[in-house]
């Protein structure tokens, strides 16, 4: 394939250059451009973007207990509330107390 070179404003030279067929003679994919164009100029960016880690994130303060601590609260005040109604129970019904 003979191809005319320019110079720098655009206007023939007089002379030509051969370009390899198997290289220049083909149809040009957009997208594959496409592609190669967004990667590039994404290449050119700063990247100097922080993102903030878990600790530097201004979380709510709804949980300030770890949840095994409140799992374990929760089974002690269901222990303590259920004698208590037992307690209280066999005490209002001496019946519940023969049966137990």
């Amino acid at each position: 394939m003979q191809v005319e070179v320019l110079n720098i404003q655009g206007k023939g030279t007089g002379r030509s250059v051969e370009l390899p067929d198997d290289i220049f003679a083909i149809e040009p994919n957009d997208h594959v451009i496409y592609l190669a164009v967004k990667q590039y100029l994404a290449a050119q960016r700063q990247g100097t973007n922080k993102v903030k880690t878990r600790a530097e994130v201004k979380g709510s303060s709804k949980n300030y207990i770890n949840k095994k601590v409140q799992v374990v609260a929760v089974k002690v005040i269901s222990v303590i509330l259920y004698t208590k109604v037992v307690v209280l129970s066999s005490v209002l019904n001496p019946a519940i107390t023969a049966l137990n």
